[in-house]
């Protein structure tokens, strides 16, 4: 039953926005902070995930059963477990801020109807992307303010460069559903601007990420690690864009999953070879 929720939840993408919230973390604490609040600020990344992606598949329900790419998703679990699921990740979440700082539990509601408002968003509007940009952005500041009790320039500028990244690679898995999208007459931008076009919009939010990126090291001062870790960023974006040129399916799910999550694992361990091992030396 617990493989078959995980599946449900996308549990493996997980790793897209936690890197930056870790990112943000290690830099707000300049180093390593307690044990206990690492766990809690993991927890809290993952209550507020779950609760988002179980919201999504309760609000695209019916539509996901008419798209023969996510037909399946809802043979996992019953319509009540995901209520259930969605119901106690997000009084979890909530509960876990309030044993952060009172900051992030006063902020705590704002926070989930953020990533939970992101589901609504294709019913109205052309650039849901970067709504769902938005969610995911929420998670470098949410750890900055649990390390710090305040706001700060650095984490807002990190969680622009992640609005940027997210609606870009969201544009280019969106091209799978350009047909359906289409057919269903849901708001999509890659049905207004056609495939090709929202592949070059991709592109372009992806630079301006890499600018975003460059901007928030600047702003907190890091260090070359950090720098020599952008090549690498810089490179992946680059495989990634030149594989979805191809338009082919399987390509472009490998590139997405591959290229992103190697993103952000590679922008988290320069920030700990800069905050943690080179701060220690």
């Amino acid at each position: 039953m617990i493989a078959r929720i995980l599946r449900f939840l996308r549990f493996s993408h997980t790793i897209f926005a936690m890197p930056f919230a870790l990112g943000s973390m290690l830099v707000a604490a300049r180093g390593w902070p307690s044990g206990w609040l690492v766990a809690k600020i993991i927890l809290a990344m993952v209550f507020a995930r779950t609760a988002a992606m179980a919201f999504n598949r309760l609000a695209d329900w019916k539509i996901d059963q008419r798209n023969p790419r996510t037909a399946d998703r809802h043979t996992l679990v019953s319509y009540p477990t995901a209520c259930l699921i969605l119901l106690s990740s997000s009084l979890a979440f909530i509960a876990i801020t309030f044993t952060i700082n009172p900051l992030c539990f006063r902020l705590s509601p704002i926070a989930l109807l953020i990533v939970l408002f992101y589901s609504l968003t294709k019913r109205f509007t052309s650039f849901s992307h970067f709504f769902l940009g938005l969610a995911l952005a929420v998670s470098p500041v949410g750890a900055w303010l649990a390390v710090q009790g305040h706001f700060a320039l650095p984490p807002l500028i990190l969680a622009l460069a992640v609005l940027l990244w997210v609606a870009g690679f969201d544009l280019i898995y969106a091209t799978q559903d350009h047909a359906f999208d289409r057919q269903a007459n849901l708001h999509s931008l890659v049905v207004k601007l056609g495939i090709q076009k929202c592949l070059l919009l991709a592109q372009i939010l992806h630079w301006l990420m890499l600018a975003g990126l460059i901007a928030f090291g600047l702003s907190a001062h890091l260090s070359l690690p950090f720098y020599l870790s952008l090549i690498l960023v810089a490179a992946a974006l680059v495989y990634e864009h030149h594989t979805v040129a191809k338009l082919d399916l399987h390509a472009i799910n490998r590139a997405f999953f591959l290229s992103n999550a190697f993103v952000g694992v590679v922008f988290v361990l320069g920030l700990f070879l800069d905050q943690v091992l080179l701060h220690q030396g």
